[in-house]
């Protein structure tokens, strides 16, 4: 055995300590680097793995069926990826609404939104259902909220034409006590979720492509809510959330951005309490027992299904028939159509989850009490 005298231990340690000092920039250096490097460590039914924001891994404001993969799992990995705030991290505390205005601009068609991805995996084929589990949150130090000028863009935000000026203001984000200051004697509880999670494009989307293409591959905007998730700004979506989604291309292609701090329904005045994330926790699961239409959320207390289309009518048409479609299909105890749909009257809670995307939104929350043990 060797043994070391205490002289010998302070000098070792403190021979340590001066490298350590002498090495700073260097350590510095290492520090910057490890951000960008992939981690892949094995946790419990798959592996872990870290997907940096970078310019590299974020696309601002599209979804491109033919952008390459920036990290491929296998189904049941768990992925924690960082996000980055609107057009490439462009808006930081200081841009002015100038500014805003003037990003939002340069990117025509596009929707302001960083998106982080895309994530393939491994055997998720067309047909199959995307399981994405949010496991954890973590936002970054400060969030914003805006409208944009009326006067310019009259059709974006409720009352648009009400408010012909710009309007920003940001925020400290205080994650010890998960709140944040609106303004003296405003006080906001946190509540993060992402605004955009979506898989792969649907071809058969009608969205308007990239450049005005005609090709059903090109690029499709991050504006638009749709089959495939997207800018579904639905608050539901929080720790500890399941969403389920309709595969539509090969690896699924997940993509996640948008990060938001808090949101109300219906998403008034064009944004939420816009944020960024150091890591949203994601577990990845390709379901060959499921086929769905669109998007359907579970929480610890619902379950939630989805509607959107340009008209909010029509949207809650069709976020009422996921509803019946699922009380009617469900085993626990069963039900016909008609039964569903009386019973959707009587129990689910059908709120508008945002006006201000082109495409409305609709999502109907079904209590899971209803359905008693026997």
């Amino acid at each position: 055995m060797i043994t070391f005298s205490r002289k010998t231990l302070i000098v070792t340690a403190l021979s340590a300590l001066s490298l350590l000092f002498a090495a700073g920039p260097y350590v510095v250096a290492q520090q910057v680097e490890e951000g960008k490097r992939q981690r892949v460590l094995p946790v419990a039914g798959g592996k872990y793995h870290v997907l940096p924001a970078t310019l590299e891994t974020t696309q601002w404001g599209w979804l491109d069926p033919k952008e390459p993969p920036k990290l491929i799992v296998s189904s049941g990995d768990t992925v924690a990826v960082e996000t980055m705030m609107h057009s490439h991290d462009k808006v930081q505390p200081g841009i002015t609404m100038e500014e805003i205005v003037a990003l939002r601009k340069a990117n025509p068609g596009g929707g302001p939104h960083s998106v982080t991805g895309p994530i393939y995996v491994n055997g998720a084929e067309p047909g199959d259902v995307m399981e994405i589990r949010i496991l954890k949150i973590v936002p970054k130090a400060f969030g914003f909220v805006f409208n944009l000028p009326g006067k310019e863009f009259p059709t974006i935000g409720a009352l648009a034409p009400e408010m012909p000026e710009g309007f920003v203001r940001f925020f400290y984000l205080d994650w010890e006590k998960k709140q944040t200051e609106f303004k003296p004697g405003i006080i906001i509880d946190l509540q993060p979720f992402p605004g955009t999670l979506a898989v792969g494009i649907d071809p058969n989307d009608p969205s308007p492509r990239k450049g005005g293409a005609k090709d059903p591959m090109a690029p499709v905007s991050t504006l638009r809510p749709w089959k495939n998730g997207s800018n579904m700004d639905i608050n539901e979506l929080q720790e500890g959330s399941t969403i389920f989604m309709p595969i539509l291309l090969q690896g699924g292609l997940v993509w996640v951005g948008d990060a938001h701090c808090r949101q109300g329904n219906g998403e008034v005045s064009l944004s939420a309490l816009d944020c960024a994330y150091r890591e949203i926790v994601m577990q990845l699961i390709v379901r060959k027992d499921m086929k769905l239409d669109w998007p359907r959320m579970e929480t610890k207390t619902h379950w939630i299904m989805m509607g959107f289309d340009e008209d909010l009518n029509k949207a809650m048409v069709n976020a009422v028939r996921e509803t019946v479609d699922f009380l009617s299909k469900q085993k626990m105890v069963p039900m016909d159509r008609y039964e569903a749909y009386n019973l959707a009257s009587i129990v689910a809670d059908c709120r508008v989850t945002q006006v201000v995307d082109v495409r409305k939104g609709v999502h109907c929350m079904v209590p899971k009490s209803i359905f008693v043990k026997k």
